[in-house]
């Protein structure tokens, strides 16, 4: 695949969310570029998302990659970034560093509230989720439902601790972040990209508007 320059593009290598999968990925328009869909593996036992990463590497290809990733996803790109020379580390409602995750994070940390907290009780669509994650219309909220029911709540609890005790400070000198001024999950600090009104689910529902500056913005 090449660009109108003539240059070979990068492969697009996607980090879904917390539990998710490329589902979330279905509504971006990525007409014109290769991509590879990362599917999370079960951890090991007291596995640190940095080793998380390196075994991730298997599915990397070997081509010049772009890393994309929504939320939890996008944490573990950062990840990977360390470890290849990606052209372009594309963060979507997510967080380069430690210092980007919101106060109660910080707090929950504090409490070890990943081990108190029932994980299957967060696979459980309701009202307060819908919410969290900006699923407003009845398909939205569907898909939401659909990816909390086949997260399984083993990965669900070592990636929230991950989430919760994640230390890293580096940045990737080819970031871009896109965030929403809405996002209830992990709120904006430092975004490139504002979407206006935009929530943690609007990677689904934002999905024009965000393929509009991937593609005429970042991915050139």
């Amino acid at each position: 695949m090449t660009s109108q320059n003539g240059k070979n593009r990068a492969r697009l290598c996607l980090f879904s969310g917390l539990g998710a999968d490329e589902r979330v990925f279905q509504f971006l328009d990525f007409s014109g570029w290769e991509t590879t869909s990362i599917r999370w593996i079960k951890p090991e036992p007291m596995e640190s998302i940095a080793h998380y990463a390196h075994r991730l590497l298997a599915q990397i290809p070997d081509a010049p990659s772009i890393l994309l990733g929504v939320s939890f996803g996008g944490m573990v790109a950062v990840e990977v970034a360390k470890l290849i020379a990606a052209g372009q580390v594309i963060l979507i409602s997510s967080a380069a560093t430690w210092q980007d995750l919101p106060r109660h994070a910080h707090l929950a940390k504090i409490l070890n509230m990943n081990r108190c907290l029932p994980m299957r009780w967060l696979t459980i669509p309701n009202p307060l989720t819908a919410w969290l994650f900006g699923a407003q219309t009845p398909v939205e909220r569907k898909l939401l439902a659909d990816i909390l029911r086949d997260t399984d709540p083993a990965f669900l609890s070592w990636a929230i601790g991950q989430i919760l005790h994640w230390e890293n400070t580096w940045e990737p000198e080819n970031l871009v972040r896109l965030h929403g001024t809405c996002d209830h999950i992990l709120p904006s600090r430092h975004a490139d990209f504002e979407i206006a009104g935009g929530g943690h689910f609007m990677v689904v529902n934002r999905a024009a508007e965000i393929s509009g500056i991937l593609r005429e913005e970042i991915l050139l």
